[in-house]
Formats: C-alpha cells, structure tokens, sequence
C-alpha cells in the first residue's frame, strides 16, 4: 500500500486583511492563500480530503497517516518558501513578481513562428533587441521543434541555429534560457553566453545531461512530459493527471537533487500541451497553485498553444493572442513566477497592470467595513 499526501491551495485572496490575517503569500510572491486542502491518496486513489486555514494547519495535518506527516509540513512550508532572485550574467531577476520570458526559435519548423529567424540573423536580432526593450526579463532561444509529430532534429543542426542566436543575445546582455535536450547543445550554449537550460525532457533525454548541469551549476528547468525518447508528447495515461504530473515532477527534482544540482537552481514547468488533453491541460492550469508546494520556482508556457485553438473555433496559432494572455493572466493570479511567451508587449502590459492591481489590493480596506461597529 502506497499513500501521497497533496496541499493544494483552494482558495486565494486579494490580500491578508481580507481574512483577517489569516493567509499565507503564495511562494513570497503578489498571491495570498487563505484555504486548502489536505488531500491523501491511497494506491492512486483519492481516499481523504481536508480543508483548513493556516490557523487550522496544524491540527489538520496531525490528523494525518504517520506515512505522510513528514510529506505534507515540507509541502506546507514550500508552499511560503521565498525564492531567491536569479542572477543571469548582468542580469537579475526577482522571483518575487511574475516575469517574462521571450520566445526565439531559430527553427524551421515550430508551430508558431518556424522559419521566421532561421536563416536570418538580423531579423532574429532586432525580434530579441524589440523583446527585451519591451519588457522581457530573458530569452529562451529554441533550435528544435517540440511541437506534437516534428521530425527530431540532427545535433550538429541545432548547435548552428543555436550558438549564433545566444552569441548575439549576449552581445546585447540579455539573460539568456536555451531550449535543448542535448549535452552538447547545452554545453555550447553556455560557453556561448547562456545561463539557463530549459529542457522539456526534464534531463532524461541523455543520461549525460544531470552530470553536465550538476558541473555548470547554472539554473535548469525541468518540464513534465510523458513520453521518452523522440516522442515526448506519447505514454500519456493518468489515473489523475494533476497529482500524477506532480508525482512526475517531484521524482524529477530529487533526481536532479541526488546528481549533484544545488536545489536553488531547479526551476519546475507542468508542461501544457505536451501528452495532454484539452480536459488535462485545464485541470492542471486550475491546480497551478498546488506545483508550489513542490518548493521550486515555476515556469508556465501555454503561449499560442493548441488548447486554445481547441477553445476558439480552431482559430491558428497566430490569431491566439487574448487567449495566451488570458492563460497567462491565470497563471499569474497562481502565483507562477515566469511566463514563456511569443507576444512579448502585451504580456508585459497584462502584468504591469496585474501588478498593480496587487499592490492597491494591499492597501484596500474598503471590504473590511462589515466588521466596523454599527451607530
């Protein structure tokens, strides 16, 4: 018999007076959670469901199985974990806000935008130079399509996309993700100016990739996906997809953890859009909040993606502006810390005014007036 305990946060507030205190801030960042629940599985099964307020934690959680008490006060403490800042180069990026990160692909073939920076490096440096004047915190250069059914892609292929494309987001120092799961592609990039590896096999594509990160001591960030090898998007079978991708993910972060990479440096993507379906892929945006619980900064790509499509009468990725942002909006109200987007402006513009919006709500006490004496 097998037991899993998940503190999922189920209920968000604006700010801590709104209930009295009684809130946690989601991960130190703009996002306050006042309720959730204690859920316990059994063998995959869902058997118990607690719900409480920090006032509440501890007796709820002493009311669990002995097997998972350990489990469920370190969730509860990574869920109010403070991120330190990341320090890219020059560059530091505050993990206490939402912030973005703009997408270049330097490839001929991804859903979005292939071809469009391939075979044209001015056109791929004036698209990073608008991007980072419009707000982008960082780049995640991409020389390999990951879309559902692209061809894989030959290593000495992505290493001539990819190494010119860092070296001249360098020059204009940016702080710089390279999008590969590839040793040597990896390795290059970070001689060539990189200072994070997003790799959306999550460091199983090659059995080198852990020892590597582990030496370079640099950030990495570590994407759910089901399936193995060439197809990531295959094997995709869940008895419950949001605590199986958590399961997923946290197995992968111990087993980064255990290869030597500091812990600081682990940064978690649920994976939207990779093996999962339209039901999926909402259920998981509408648990994002519980991925804290797991300790690690969060990445969130849903930019453009099919799900949208699936949403808006199958309009193409090109016409998926207002629901990119719509999703990215939600991430932010969940608290996740970067957002990988192809329409860099407008992101930025729905954070500025997200942002705001939290700030004003920590100074707003007219909901308050309900608990004012009457006369």
């Amino acid at each position: 018999m097998s037991e899993s305990i998940y503190i999922r946060p189920i209920g968000l507030t604006p700010g801590p007076q709104s209930e009295g205190g009684d809130t946690i801030r989601l991960a130190g960042g703009m996002v306050y959670a006042h309720r959730f629940a204690a859920v316990l599985r059994r063998d995959g099964e869902v058997v118990e469901r607690q719900v409480f307020s920090p006032k509440g934690v501890e007796e709820a959680l002493g009311a669990l199985p002995d097997s998972v008490t350990e489990e469920a006060h370190a969730q509860w403490a990574a869920l109010s974990a403070t991120h330190a800042p990341l320090q890219l180069g020059d560059r530091t990026i505050a993990l206490d806000q939402p912030q973005v990160m703009g997408i270049l692909n330097v490839t001929p073939d991804s859903f979005s935008d292939g071809g469009d920076f391939l075979d044209d490096p001015d056109a791929g440096r004036a698209h990073s130079a608008a991007m980072l004047e419009a707000g982008a915190a960082l780049v995640d250069i991409g020389g390999e399509s990951t879309r559902p059914g692209a061809p894989a892609t030959w290593e000495g292929d992505e290493l001539e996309r990819v190494v010119p494309a860092v070296e001249y987001c360098a020059a204009m120092g940016a702080a710089i993700s390279v999008d590969t799961r590839r040793p040597a592609v990896m390795e290059a990039a970070l001689d060539a100016g990189a200072h994070i590896i997003n790799d959306v096999s999550a460091l199983r594509h090659d059995p080198r990739s852990l020892e590597l990160m582990a030496a370079r001591g640099c950030p990495v960030i570590l994407m759910h996906a089901p399936g193995e090898g060439e197809d990531l998007h295959g094997n995709a079978n869940y008895s419950n997809v949001v605590f199986d991708v958590f399961d997923w993910l946290k197995a992968r972060r111990d087993a980064a953890i255990d290869a030597g990479i500091a812990r600081a440096n682990i940064i978690l993507d649920p994976g939207i859009g990779f093996g999962k379906s339209l039901g999926e892929n909402l259920a998981l945006m509408n648990a994002l909040p519980l991925f804290h619980a797991l300790g690690q900064p969060l990445l969130l790509g849903t930019s453009r993606k099919r799900m949208i499509g699936a949403l808006s009468n199958e309009v193409p990725a090109d016409q998926r502006l207002g629901g990119s942002i719509a999703l990215a909006v939600a991430g932010m109200n969940a608290g996740v810390q970067l957002h990988r987007v192809h329409d860099v402006q407008p992101a930025v513009q729905a954070r500025n005014v997200w942002r705001g919006m939290r700030d004003a709500a920590l100074t707003d006490f007219s909901d308050l007036g309900a608990d004012l004496p009457v006369g």
